[in-house]
């Protein structure tokens, strides 16, 4: 809240110009999800298990909270951890702070200006020595970080091999979610 009238009335003359000139470089300018972006990291966290637990309820599945932290929700008795990335400047994804807990599935929910993207991860997949080896990255402490981990989606339009079965899309991650949680 501005209380000076003088700068309450520059401010004023600012808005008023703004229209002007439009920000060509902040392609979230006019995106639905610039706001969780304006959010400190913790808060978008929450901001994306809550779009998840929705867009779950959306297809009829039942979503229960779970009482420990190792994971974030139940969807359909399948316990679930939730990670959230918007699109970095860079055009990837980066989903992290991925721990080896008690889970069965990683969902990993990715906004974009104008899209989203999805991928259900079987959490034995996402820790495959193949999988895990190649792609997964410790977060902390180098090579040697053993707690929390890291994963990026390069080109979310055409990710890595081995993400094509579980998502991408949310239409494709929609046919996944219900395949994989009601099976």
């Amino acid at each position: 809240m501005i209380h000076e009238p003088q700068v309450r009335r520059l401010a004023n003359v600012a808005t008023e110009l703004k229209h002007k000139y439009p920000d060509t470089d902040n392609p979230w300018i006019s995106s639905p999800f610039a706001w969780i972006k304006t959010q400190a990291s913790r808060t978008r966290g929450k901001i994306g298990e809550e779009l998840v637990q929705k867009w779950c309820g959306e297809h009829g599945l039942r979503v229960e909270g779970v009482r420990d932290t190792q994971a974030d929700m139940k969807v359909q008795g399948h316990r679930v951890e939730v990670k959230s990335s918007t699109l970095w400047k860079s055009g990837i994804y980066k989903f992290q702070q991925i721990r080896d807990q008690d889970y069965a599935f990683l969902i990993c929910m990715g906004l974009s200006p104008t899209n989203a993207h999805c991928w259900i991860i079987p959490k034995d997949v996402l820790f495959a020595k193949d999988v895990f080896l190649i792609h997964v990255k410790p977060q902390h402490k180098g090579k040697e970080g053993k707690d929390t981990y890291w994963f990026q989606v390069k080109d979310p339009d055409k990710p890595e091999e081995w993400l094509d079965p579980y998502g991408g899309t949310l239409a494709d991650a929609s046919r996944v979610l219900v395949d994989q949680l009601t099976g």
